[in-house]
């Protein structure tokens, strides 16, 4: 029997979300489909879309080719600020 989803602390989502945000908006103001992204970064294109939809995490091999891709540095697709997380 298949065991559930875990479930996610709301501050991982809200970084996930936060990183394929910024992902996206890179990917658009270079003009390209998630199809051409990731063909530039050999990814695959549902993994593209699935980091640009907060579903999953780029691994940093990943994050640093997509950065290549888009012509952009790593650090521009990380959230400025991340919440940390709760203590206690």
């Amino acid at each position: 029997m298949p065991r559930p989803p875990r479930r996610l602390p709301a501050h991982t989502l809200r970084r996930r979300l936060a990183v394929g945000r910024l992902i996206r908006e890179a990917r658009l103001h270079a003009n390209l489909s998630q199809e051409e992204l990731a063909e530039r970064a050999n990814l695959d294109r549902k993994t593209v879309s699935r980091i640009e939809g907060g579903v999953m995490s780029p691994r940093v091999d990943s994050l640093l080719d997509i950065a290549d891709a888009l012509g952009v540095s790593p650090r521009d697709l990380l959230p400025e600020r991340l919440d940390p997380p709760p203590t206690g």
